[in-house]
């Protein structure tokens, strides 16, 4: 069996209508390395996002183009083959270039592909790796005094080969200027849902990740050991609580009117809420708020006071201060870049 690279184009049934969202001036041309003993779910992950035609979508999407960097047939880690031409002038034209899972540590990457990363790198492109892909970008010497991260069970082993590697391994993905790290293969899900956020807002991100059936935006570590499952009688009782959190946002909230609610203690409640989503309750509620505020940002005109309210932050001020310690800018200026919203100044 065989699997033929290329776009990938979307069942009818899923069209919807999406909200309105500033188009990106023109496509964004993704090019994913391909080789041998390639992980196919990696890969697929990227297909996904990246490749699936988005009609439903009022805006120009990615181009999707695996590029292969070694001579086929190119057999994947569970047996499928992919075709992909040796197209080098793909690699050096690409605005993200991606590098998949590497198959070993210990096997050095092809010279071409690391110079096609460092010429890649210095003119501005976007480096994306995933799980030990890692190892591929430090080989090229790209992460030398950078942050970056792997999947857990890669870290001693980064370590030891490229001391100079900045490396954080109880995170998700890490982003350093435009290199791009992810943990395991899963984690480059939300990382890719990271891209899709800065090119093209929160709303469309969702968009995606709801196609996807998995939440926009996971913020935790590598939860390699969970010391219990939630049992069943917690799962209930935190369902409906997530649920109301989200379409509570704008009320006043306490870590023991949460768990008043959830008819648990405090101690109780903040155990199963870290076990079921990595994070405390209270941190859970910050992030959804300000996800909300993207939202809002993106899809109204509404003054930023009006915004704030609406996601229960005291003020406009209130908002600007964690926006941007979350987001990395302040509101008015990611209306600017996503939304064709009034242009206000800020004080």
């Amino acid at each position: 069996m065989r699997v033929r690279a290329g776009l990938i184009e979307a069942p009818a049934a899923y069209n919807r209508l999406m909200p309105a969202c500033a188009p990106a001036a023109a496509r964004h041309d993704v090019v994913v390395m391909v080789y041998r003993r390639l992980s196919l779910f990696e890969f697929s992950i990227l297909g996904e996002v990246f490749g699936r035609d988005r009609p439903e979508l009022d805006l120009p999407w990615y181009t999707f183009q695996p590029v292969a960097i070694e001579e086929g047939p190119l057999q994947t880690d569970v047996g499928l083959r992919i075709e992909a031409s040796e197209d080098w002038e793909r690699i050096a034209a690409a605005d993200t270039l991606v590098v998949p899972g590497w198959r070993s540590p210990e096997e050095p990457p092809p010279a071409r592909a690391l110079e096609a990363l460092r010429a890649a790198h210095e003119r501005g492109a976007r480096i994306v790796s995933i799980c030990s892909g890692v190892f591929v970008l430090a080989a090229a010497g790209l992460l030398d005094g950078r942050r970056a991260t792997t999947h857990w069970r890669y870290a001693e082993e980064l370590r030891r080969r490229y001391p100079a590697v900045r490396l954080n391994e109880d995170v998700l993905y890490v982003t350093d200027g435009q290199l791009f790290t992810s943990a395991g293969s899963a984690a480059g899900i939300d990382l890719c849902l990271h891209l899709v956020r800065e090119d093209h807002g929160a709303a469309i991100a969702n968009h995606v990740a709801q196609r996807l059936v998995m939440p926009a935006h996971r913020d935790g570590g590598q939860r390699q050991f969970i010391p219990a499952p939630v049992e069943p009688e917690d799962a209930d009782r935190l369902a409906p609580l997530l649920g109301w959190i989200d379409e509570n946002l704008h009320e006043p909230q306490s870590i023991e009117a949460l768990a008043e609610r959830a008819h648990l203690s405090v101690r109780h409640l903040n155990r199963r809420f870290k076990e079921r989503t990595g994070l405390s309750p209270l941190r859970y509620l910050h992030l959804r708020r300000i996800d909300r505020a993207r939202q809002l940002l993106e899809q109204s005109d509404w003054a930023m006071d009006r915004v704030a309210h609406a996601v229960g932050f005291s003020s406009a001020q209130h908002l600007r201060l964690h926006f941007r310690r979350v987001v990395g800018t302040t509101p008015l200026a990611y209306r600017r870049s996503f939304a064709n919203a009034p242009q206000e100044s800020e004080p």
